[in-house]
Parts: structure tokens; sequence; C-alpha cells
């Protein structure tokens, strides 16, 4: 089916240009039979999400008036986005939330310039939105990301949410004290469950005792009865060594 890309959509003519052409193609598309698409492109991610923006960067307001105005029903209507203002996310869930049945993504953000909606992000938005996964296995989102950084030699950003290798990773011993207490203190969500991903605790002078049991923990999987209390005199020794190469 058809697929019109309306290009620029944040910084055109909306009721001088973008209603009037969408309403001669909605006629077009009723004369023929033939469904036609419109896919609404934010370009240069000049897109806001904010309730009384106004027209043309209103991401609401844009699929509200292509539904409303121009007679587009929402199964014909996608978003587009690009982040060049830290928004793509919000802008895709705004197009989502107004109305657009699409959003278009790429694994990792990977575009022009700041990159476009992350595919694995819109996964969990969808997922906070609807309560619901609806069947989608998240763990392959890791398996995808290594995939591609394996293969085409991209440089993830470490703290690239869902994928970054900081992304899940504590260096305060507070907050690993927290997770030795209870891992929802200081874990977003279960990423061992949905991303195959346990928290890890990166060791520095700022560890502590917490710290350094909660990386001996996760790195050899030691729960129950098995797993070192940071009180272990172990423990103790293995934080003077790491001071002591700190202030060496």
């Amino acid at each position: 089916r058809p697929r019109c890309h309306f290009e620029d959509i944040t910084r055109a003519d909306f009721y001088g240009f973008v209603v009037p052409f969408a309403i001669e193609l909605r006629k077009l598309s009723l004369a023929s039979k033939v469904p036609i698409k419109i896919r609404a492109c934010d370009t240069m991610g000049y897109g806001v999400p904010y309730p009384g923006v106004a027209l043309p960067r209103s991401v609401s307001g844009i699929i509200y008036g292509l539904q409303h105005y121009a007679g587009f029903p929402s199964e014909m209507l996608e978003w587009h986005g690009h982040n060049d203002f830290y928004k793509g996310v919000v802008n895709a869930s705004t197009a989502w939330l107004y109305g657009a049945s699409v959003v278009n993504c790429s694994l990792l953000g990977i575009g022009e310039r700041t990159g476009n909606v992350p595919l694995e992000a819109m996964v969990f938005e969808y997922a906070s939105l609807k309560g619901t996964l609806n069947g989608m296995d998240t763990s392959a989102i890791t398996e995808i990301s290594d995939y591609i950084v394996k293969e085409t030699g991209y440089e993830l950003p470490p703290m690239t949410p869902f994928v970054g290798r900081n992304f899940n990773v504590t260096k305060a011993g507070i907050h690993a004290d927290g997770l030795l207490k209870d891992e929802e203190i200081y874990n977003i969500f279960d990423t061992k469950l949905f991303l195959n991903r346990p928290p890890l605790v990166a060791i520095s002078n700022v560890s502590g005792l917490a710290g350094i049991a909660c990386w001996i923990n996760n790195y050899y999987r030691l729960t129950g009865n098995q797993a070192v209390d940071k009180r272990n005199p172990c423990i103790a020794k293995m934080k003077e060594w790491i001071d002591h190469e700190y202030e060496t």
C-alpha cells in the first residue's frame, strides 16, 4: 500500500498545506479504494510533546489534526522521529498516545546525526503503556546488541539504556549495599529476567565493603548461604588492598 512521507512536518504550514494535501490524498484513496498511509516525519527533531504547544511543532497536534481534519484513521498514521533534542522516545510515545498506530524505530537508535527512536526503548515503552509485553522476548535485545557490536564494530556508548555496558552497573558503595539487602532497592527492574543481564558493581575507591561483596556474589553467582557478607574478614582485606592501589 502506498505510504506518503510528510517530510519536515514539524516545520511545515500545517493548516495551509499539510491538511489540504492530506485531504486530497484521502480523496484519491477513497476513489481508488487503495489505502494510503501517512508517515509524519520529524526530520530535524523539532517536535515537542507537551500539551498546548503550537503547531507545527506539536506532536499531539499533528496526529490529532491528521485524524480529525484530514480524515485519516489511526491505523493509517505513522510517526518517524529523530533525536536531535533528546525527544525521540517521548515524541514517539506521544504520537502513540494521540493516535498514531505505528512509530518507526532503528536498532540501538542508530541513524543520521543524533539517531532515530531506539527499537529497544519502544519495546519497554509499549510494556509500560499497555501493561504487557504481548509475547515479546526482551532478552533478544541483549543478543541483538551484542551481535551488532561484534559484527559491525559499532561503538556503543557505555551509558546507553538497556544495552550499554554501564546500564545496570553501580559504583557507589551505598548503592551496592542496597543491592545486597534487596535488589529492588537499586536496580530499575529485574534485568536478569528481562535482559539476561544481572546487576553489576564496578570496583573503585568508593565501592566500600558492600560493593566488593556484591561484585563477588554477582561474578561468581553466589546466592543464599553461599553469598559473601560484607562483614567477612576477607572483604576487609580486599578493601585495604583496593584502597592502597588508589592511593598509589
